[in-house]
């Protein structure tokens, strides 16, 4: 036995030493540390606080390095943050093999431990999105207004005389799932109460799963996932629903090929496509599925329930929002070329992402190789890289009064001579960056934007909307990159006297 504890011992000296060496000699100690120390082993100190207080770290290093580079602990890794839009382009410009974002995502979110080995090697489902879902936004719209005129009505029921209360953030999930399915799988799936729960479920699962990998080194993450993972047990609840689907499908793909007349045109369907050609699984076409889904509930819910919450607490932006929604909507009707002329709508939404958040941080990338950036900072091989959004996004020098929220800011800004395109919800640039920004920017937003206007503009045209008590929202939570809105916040709603319903 005291030869064991020597020996124990001894190895962990070894692997103390080993580490602080190696620690001496890394570029990264060259990068100035927010939150705590740097050193070996105590900077895990560091680490909690970014978990608790990961918001106040990122504005710290904002204000101390604007226009270089910091870095901040996390429980894996060091993440190098870049700050100012001057770093924001260049990380924007920088080729691939030398900063990658398939690698940096996969890094923050390491669904490589989640699904399996296909899905993460051929991200076609990716290039779907991008191509197919934006194409094909006009011809996808009025089903997705459709099926969100039903959801509404179904999970807020509402009547005229009598207020009831809402929890908005998980109203807003089961009705962006709702909407999401139908152009994803189809009208059956998406009214389909396990589906839709198994696709809210995953969304939850990845998020816990991602916040317990981040906790572990790479060579114990597979064996944590293994043992306490939860998405993978989500996809296969989910084979046993959509596999009769996937089955239906190719077999009229087989009888009537090229004439198959009423092929379906979703998200499905496009990825059985593709599948075809690859000889994918059952697992890799539902995974491609699920994951899409994560992106669009975990998004689109959390940045419509923010928006929500401010009217609620401002129930004076109703009216100029109904007076323009109500004039397009009887020029236009509910499609796509009529919510791209409600710039009030657009504003407000884009005024809302800036003000709150998708997440504290943007433009995700791995280091493929030392990179030495225009300030002089040398980058390592193998680091995690990322921008400060959100200290950008309430910047004073960029947006005046940036603390306050002025739903109408960027609408007045594209009233300006050459600006009417410029400031739309889903533009980025490199002092917005929700979206991240370049070729790498998020691809589903062009069909989010569409989405969310769709609902937040059915539901200020149906119902009055605001919050009880002394009328206030409550603040945000945050949890190391992430931003929620309040969870447990109760809005009421009632429904209007005068409604415009969906045609």
């Amino acid at each position: 036995m005291p030869d064991l504890a020597t020996t124990v011992y001894t190895l962990i000296a070894a692997v103390v030493v080993l580490h602080s060496l190696r620690w001496c000699f890394s570029p990264m100690r060259a990068i100035p540390t927010v939150g705590g120390t740097s050193l070996p082993f105590l900077s895990v100190f560091t680490a909690i606080k970014w978990a608790r207080h990961g918001r106040d770290l990122i504005q710290e290093g904002y204000r101390k390095y604007y226009g270089s580079v910091f870095k901040i602990a996390m429980f894996d890794r060091w993440l190098v943050v870049v700050s100012g839009p001057k770093l924001v382009d260049e990380l924007r410009k920088r080729p691939d093999d030398e900063l990658s974002t398939e690698h940096g995502l996969q890094a923050l979110i390491p669904v490589q431990y989640m699904v399996g080995e296909e899905t993460v090697k051929d991200l076609y489902h990716v290039d779907i999105i991008r191509e197919k879902l934006t194409r094909s936004i006009s011809s996808i719209l009025p089903d997705v207004v459709d099926e969100l005129q039903l959801a509404t009505e179904e999970y807020i029921p509402t009547t005229k005389h009598e207020w009831i209360s809402v929890n908005v953030f998980q109203k807003s999930r089961e009705i962006v799932a709702r909407a999401s399915s139908r152009v994803f799988v189809g009208m059956h799936a998406c009214r389909n109460p396990d589906y839709l729960d198994l696709c809210i479920n995953f969304t939850a699962d990845i998020i816990r799963d991602r916040t317990l990998l981040l906790l572990f080194p790479k060579i114990l993450k597979p064996l944590v996932s293994l043992c306490a993972g939860r998405s993978a047990h989500t996809v296969q609840r989910a084979i046993p629903i959509l596999q009769p689907i996937i089955d239906e499908r190719k077999r009229k793909m087989g009888q009537y090929r090229e004439d198959w007349a009423d092929k379906p045109n979703d998200m499905l369907q496009w990825i059985i496509d593709e599948s075809e050609v690859r000889n994918g699984t059952y697992t890799s076409i539902i995974e491609r599925i699920l994951l899409t889904n994560f992106a669009a509930i975990h998004t689109s819910s959390n940045s419509i329930t923010h928006a929500i919450y401010h009217i609620a607490e401002h129930p004076e932006y109703l009216q100029p929002l109904r007076e323009e929604i109500e004039s397009i909507v009887n020029e236009e009707g509910w499609t796509k070329t009529g919510l791209g002329k409600m710039w009030k709508l657009d504003s407000f939404l884009r005024e809302s992402q800036r003000h709150n958040g998708i997440n504290i941080i943007s433009l995700s990338r791995k280091a493929m190789q030392d990179v030495t950036l225009s300030d002089g900072t040398l980058i390592p091989r193998g680091a995690l890289v990322v921008a400060a959004s959100t200290p950008l996004h309430l910047d004073n020098n960029i947006y005046p009064d940036a603390e306050a929220f002025d739903p109408f800011r960027f609408a007045r800004e594209r009233e300006r001579e050459g600006q009417s395109s410029k400031h739309q919800y889903v533009n980025t640039s490199v002092d917005y960056i929700a979206f991240g920004h370049g070729k790498h920017a998020c691809p589903g937003r062009f069909f989010a934007a569409n989405e969310l206007k769709a609902m937040l503009a059915f539901m200020v045209l149906n119902y009055d909307i605001k919050f009880g008590g002394d009328g206030k929202r409550p603040p945000n939570m945050h949890w190391g990159p992430t931003i929620v809105p309040a969870p447990n916040a109760q809005v009421l709603f009632r429904k209007r006297e005068v409604s415009t319903n969906v045609p």
